[in-house]
Protein backbone atom coordinates (compact mmCIF):
# COMPACT_ATOMS: atom_id res chain seq x y z
CA UNK A 1 0.00 0.00 0.00
CA UNK A 2 1.24 3.25 -0.79
CA UNK A 3 1.37 6.22 1.49
CA UNK A 4 -0.23 9.52 0.50
CA UNK A 5 1.53 12.48 2.29
CA UNK A 6 -1.59 15.17 2.43
CA UNK A 7 -0.62 18.68 4.42
CA UNK A 8 -3.49 18.96 7.33
CA UNK A 9 -4.09 22.93 8.34
CA UNK A 10 -4.63 23.07 11.67
CA UNK A 11 -5.59 25.99 13.40
CA UNK A 12 -7.93 27.04 16.40
CA UNK A 13 -10.50 28.53 16.77
CA UNK A 14 -12.49 30.72 19.12
CA UNK A 15 -14.33 27.81 20.93
CA UNK A 16 -10.93 26.01 21.00
CA UNK A 17 -11.51 23.37 18.85
CA UNK A 18 -9.07 22.16 16.24
CA UNK A 19 -9.85 23.21 13.17
CA UNK A 20 -8.63 21.50 10.03
CA UNK A 21 -8.42 21.49 6.30
CA UNK A 22 -6.70 19.40 3.35
CA UNK A 23 -7.27 19.62 -0.74
CA UNK A 24 -6.87 16.51 -2.29
CA UNK A 25 -7.79 15.89 -5.73
CA UNK A 26 -8.84 19.53 -5.74
CA UNK A 27 -11.20 18.89 -2.98
CA UNK A 28 -11.13 21.31 -0.09
CA UNK A 29 -11.61 19.48 3.31
CA UNK A 30 -12.66 20.58 6.60
CA UNK A 31 -13.67 19.34 9.75
CA UNK A 32 -12.94 20.23 13.67
CA UNK A 33 -12.34 18.11 16.73
CA UNK A 34 -10.77 18.59 19.92
CA UNK A 35 -7.69 16.68 19.68
CA UNK A 36 -5.94 16.43 16.54
CA UNK A 37 -6.61 12.86 16.56
CA UNK A 38 -10.00 13.03 16.34
CA UNK A 39 -9.55 15.41 13.79
CA UNK A 40 -7.07 13.94 11.55
CA UNK A 41 -9.81 10.52 11.95
CA UNK A 42 -13.12 12.60 10.78
CA UNK A 43 -10.51 14.28 7.90
CA UNK A 44 -9.64 10.50 7.17
CA UNK A 45 -13.06 9.42 7.43
CA UNK A 46 -14.21 12.25 5.00
CA UNK A 47 -11.06 11.56 2.57
CA UNK A 48 -12.35 7.70 2.38
CA UNK A 49 -16.56 9.22 1.78
CA UNK A 50 -14.86 11.72 -1.01
CA UNK A 51 -12.09 10.02 -2.90
CA UNK A 52 -12.13 6.43 -1.96
CA UNK A 53 -8.95 6.73 -0.03
CA UNK A 54 -8.07 4.40 2.40
CA UNK A 55 -7.64 5.91 5.24
CA UNK A 56 -4.05 3.55 6.23
CA UNK A 57 -2.92 5.15 3.10
CA UNK A 58 -3.05 8.53 4.98
CA UNK A 59 0.22 10.49 6.78
CA UNK A 60 -0.88 14.09 7.39
CA UNK A 61 1.83 16.40 7.51
CA UNK A 62 0.39 18.90 10.09
CA UNK A 63 1.03 22.70 9.73
CA UNK A 64 0.00 24.73 12.66
CA UNK A 65 -1.18 28.12 13.27
CA UNK A 66 0.88 29.92 16.37
CA UNK A 67 -2.37 28.84 18.89
CA UNK A 68 -3.01 25.59 17.79
CA UNK A 69 1.27 25.04 18.16
CA UNK A 70 0.90 25.95 21.41
CA UNK A 71 -2.42 23.79 22.38
CA UNK A 72 -0.75 21.07 20.57
CA UNK A 73 2.72 21.44 22.38
CA UNK A 74 1.49 22.86 25.74
CA UNK A 75 4.55 21.80 27.44
CA UNK A 76 6.34 24.84 26.07
CA UNK A 77 6.18 27.91 27.94
CA UNK A 78 5.50 30.79 25.83
CA UNK A 79 7.56 33.43 27.66
CA UNK A 80 10.73 31.11 27.91
CA UNK A 81 9.96 30.59 23.71
CA UNK A 82 9.80 34.71 23.55
CA UNK A 83 12.60 35.09 25.20
CA UNK A 84 14.58 32.56 23.75
CA UNK A 85 12.97 34.85 19.98
CA UNK A 86 14.23 37.81 21.16
CA UNK A 87 10.21 39.10 21.61
CA UNK A 88 8.19 40.44 23.75
CA UNK A 89 6.10 37.51 25.87
CA UNK A 90 3.17 39.59 25.94
CA UNK A 91 3.23 39.62 22.35
CA UNK A 92 3.82 36.39 21.86
CA UNK A 93 0.73 35.43 24.25
CA UNK A 94 -1.61 37.96 22.16
CA UNK A 95 -0.51 35.36 18.93
CA UNK A 96 -1.11 32.44 20.89
CA UNK A 97 -5.03 33.51 22.28
CA UNK A 98 -5.55 34.67 18.55
CA UNK A 99 -5.80 38.33 19.53
CA UNK A 100 -3.32 39.45 17.00
CA UNK A 101 -1.91 37.72 14.22
CA UNK A 102 2.14 37.32 13.95
CA UNK A 103 3.26 38.69 10.66
CA UNK A 104 5.10 36.22 8.27
CA UNK A 105 8.31 37.60 9.79
CA UNK A 106 7.23 37.16 13.22
CA UNK A 107 5.91 33.39 12.23
CA UNK A 108 9.05 32.32 11.39
CA UNK A 109 11.30 34.07 13.44
CA UNK A 110 9.19 31.85 16.34
CA UNK A 111 9.35 28.79 14.31
CA UNK A 112 13.33 28.89 13.85
CA UNK A 113 13.11 29.43 17.57
CA UNK A 114 11.40 26.10 18.21
CA UNK A 115 13.67 24.27 15.75
CA UNK A 116 16.52 25.47 17.07
CA UNK A 117 15.29 24.58 20.88
CA UNK A 118 14.41 20.78 19.24
CA UNK A 119 17.72 20.44 18.14
CA UNK A 120 19.32 21.28 21.31
CA UNK A 121 16.80 18.89 23.32
CA UNK A 122 17.58 16.29 20.73
CA UNK A 123 21.42 16.36 21.12
CA UNK A 124 20.45 16.27 25.33
CA UNK A 125 21.43 13.29 27.18
CA UNK A 126 20.76 12.04 30.98
CA UNK A 127 23.87 10.57 32.40
CA UNK A 128 22.79 7.78 35.25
Amino acid sequence: MKIVKIPLIIERGKDKLLWGRVVFEENLITDFGSTISELEQKIKNLLLEIENLNPNAVKFEHHFDISALFQRFNFLKISNVAQQAGMNPGLLRQYVSGIKNPSLEQAKKIEQTLHKLATELKEASIFV
